[in-house]
């Protein structure tokens, strides 16, 4: 059976506090998840934040923090993710409001590199998240394929997102494939679209994206855990995560 995590960033409205995040994994735990991605939700000191997910039956699969944390702060990231017993953290994408160009990619990907090669050793491992605008070219070139091709694979690994790859115009199937052997989490989100023709995240399942070739795909390229994410949508949070992991669980098998 595959692995499922909740990324928490569905119910960062649900879990700002303490006591609201302890009560959001519990009945996360009940969904039929197996563990979390802590992203957008309150800050918890490393240790409290293993009982949580110890009384609970949780893991940390991994979490987002900001660039400058990684950067600046790389031994505490590690101790608190040491604690949590989580192994990969990532940058939810890099947004710049430079000129867009070939050598602003670059140059943010030799920066990315030196940050990573701080945490070689420490067990834990640093990634990048995707949205769309990764695949607006600069220098005729996608950044998403340089970002692949020039991220050392030894240091980082790629969080692919189903859904902001379809929505950048590409094929998830193919990028997953792609990210082979260096993508331990992937963010699983589905898209469908309005009558106004407009793109429109909904549940697992839901939507139109092809999920037996992405699933094969992710078995393919050795994927570890699928996260559940749907960042705003009709449903309440709760029975997004829900309805989503039921469609994985029963409806495709995981």
């Amino acid at each position: 059976m595959a692995l499922l995590a909740a990324q928490m960033y569905t119910l960062r409205n649900q879990c700002k506090t303490v006591p609201e995040l302890a009560e959001a994994c519990k009945r996360v735990k009940a969904m039929g998840y197996d563990g979390v991605q802590l992203s957008g939700v309150v800050e918890v000191a490393g240790d409290e934040m293993r009982k949580i997910l110890d009384d609970t039956g949780l893991v940390c699969a991994a979490t987002h923090i900001s660039l400058d944390s990684m950067e600046n702060n790389t031994a505490a990231v590690i101790e608190r993710h040491q604690k949590m017993g989580c192994k990969y953290t990532a940058i939810g994408g890099y947004f710049p409001k430079e000129n867009w160009t070939l050598e602003l990619w670059e140059g943010f990907i030799a920066k990315y590199n030196t940050i990573a090669a701080k945490f070689a050793g420490s067990g834990v491992k640093i990634g990048y998240h995707n949205h769309s605008h990764e695949f607006s070219p600069a220098g005729g070139v996608r950044p998403m394929d340089l970002l692949m091709q020039r991220l050392d694979p030894e240091n980082t690994w790629i969080e692919i997102d189903t859904y902001w790859v379809q929505h950048g115009g590409a094929d998830p199937v193919e990028y997953i494939r792609k990210a082979a052997g260096r993508m331990p989490c992937v963010h699983f989100k589905d898209m469908t679209i309005t009558p106004q023709r407009n793109h429109k995240m909904t549940e697992i399942g839901d939507g139109n994206l092809n999920w037996p070739g992405i699933i094969e795909a992710c078995r393919y390229a050795g994927v570890q855990w699928y996260i559940v994410e749907r960042d705003d949508g009709d449903l309440d949070p709760f029975d997004s995560l829900a309805r989503s992991c039921y469609n994985l669980r029963e409806k495709m098998g995981l």
